[in-house]
């Protein structure tokens, strides 16, 4: 495993968008998702035990099923769910009036633990301020949503039944891996190889990362093929978009006032 901690790739401005990225995500998971705790929900006349933190990303987080079918998930769709496909079963819905299409970007900000939450804006601060530092902060939000969104899509194509909230920044922080791998591949990293320490090419940091999510367990919850998803969305572009995405001028040094001329005495 190889973590980056450190990129040798100063930038020429403060990553402002990347700054505030990482504020709100941390704010979201603090303040707003809950992480304990059970709730009740009433529904067709009967009620339904669930612990509060998935009752959460049933209602705020993107769902496969209801993007594939437009409307909310379904009772029957969740508990038959845990056996295999269920989309399309019966039953009141789980959380009427959810907007299934605004949840695919409310998902990029949502975690499933500090582990998670940790781990993503870590990626996210040693690679996201040189590839905001190279679109300038306008496109670079564009970017980085647009990212998240090819992510989930790419889950959504190789798994459209699914019933399982998709959650995290780390489809869209992937795409913007990929963008630093086509335009700054031989930046040095400061990285932990398993523990130790090491100086390694960027391009070796994330090649290693992106051929480690093909032998993710399949078993361990983790929607891999949207990390493959962004990141080859997020490489495309950068490839694509070289010649347009110049990078930020070179900052004009401070003026200086030349010296007085010297006038001999008369």
């Amino acid at each position: 495993m190889v973590i980056p901690l450190y990129d040798r790739n100063p930038t020429r401005r403060v990553p402002v968008v990347t700054i505030a990225l990482i504020l709100l995500n941390v704010a979201v998971f603090f303040f707003v998702q809950p992480h304990s705790g059970e709730r009740v929900l009433g529904l067709g006349g009967s009620s339904v035990q669930i612990s509060r933190a998935d009752a959460f990303n049933y209602e705020h987080a993107a769902i496969p099923c209801e993007l594939r079918q437009g409307s909310p998930l379904r009772l029957d769709e969740v508990e038959t769910g845990v056996h295999g496909p269920a989309c399309g079963a019966g039953g009141p819905e789980l959380f009427a009036g959810k907007n299934v299409w605004f949840a695919a970007l409310a998902s990029m900000f949502l975690h499933v633990s500090l582990l998670h939450l940790a781990g993503n804006m870590l990626f996210l601060w040693v690679f996201g301020n040189n590839v905001e530092d190279r679109l300038g902060r306008v496109r670079y939000i564009v970017f980085y949503l647009l990212a998240g969104l090819v992510a989930l899509g790419s889950q959504l194509l190789v798994d459209p039944s699914s019933t399982v909230p998709i959650i995290g920044a780390s489809g869209a922080i992937a795409g913007v891996m990929g963008a630093y791998l086509m335009w700054f591949p031989t930046k040095r990293v400061l990285s932990l190889l398993v523990i130790f320490p090491v100086e390694l090419p960027a391009y070796l940091v994330l090649v290693a990362w992106f051929v480690m999510q093909f032998f993710t367990d399949p078993n361990a919850g983790v929607a891999w093929v949207a990390h493959v998803g962004g990141f080859v969305g997020g490489a495309l572009f950068a490839f694509l978009a070289r010649g347009r995405t110049a990078p930020p001028p070179e900052p004009l040094p401070p003026f200086t006032p030349p010296p007085p001329r010297w006038t001999p005495p008369v």
